[in-house]
């Protein structure tokens, strides 16, 4: 079996993954036992987090269509209850959407509800 140099292979790893912890406080952005140790958990913090995004993003939709049919008179609950009864289908982005950049079009869907 030939003998493998990892000289080259090595050096490269290291310097990507200190590259990748560039800026951080300590020694983290020095050592490279720490950067790997770093990088594994920030790798899982962001995989958990791009899940929680939407969820957080829903949230403040919510808050919105609700801060934007407050004045018609309703709660955001029972706004989207009659949007379900009279078989009105637009989703929470849209609505929100039309609350914030298109008030009179969100006024005319609100005012077929009420």
């Amino acid at each position: 079996m030939a003998r493998v140099k990892r000289g080259t292979t090595k050096l490269k790893h290291r310097k990507y993954v200190l590259a990748k912890t560039k800026g951080m406080r300590g020694n983290i952005h020095s050592k490279e036992r720490k950067a790997n140790e770093v990088l594994a958990h920030g790798g899982n913090d962001a995989f958990q987090h791009r899940r929680k995004k939407k969820g957080d993003f829903r949230t403040l939709w919510n808050v919105r269509i609700n801060a934007a049919i407050r004045p018609f008179g309703m709660t955001y609950s029972k706004f989207i209850g009659a949007l379900k009864t009279k078989n009105i289908v637009i989703n929470r982005k849209m609505l929100a959407d039309m609350a914030e950049n298109t008030p009179e079009t969100f006024a005319r869907i609100a005012k077929e509800v009420v």
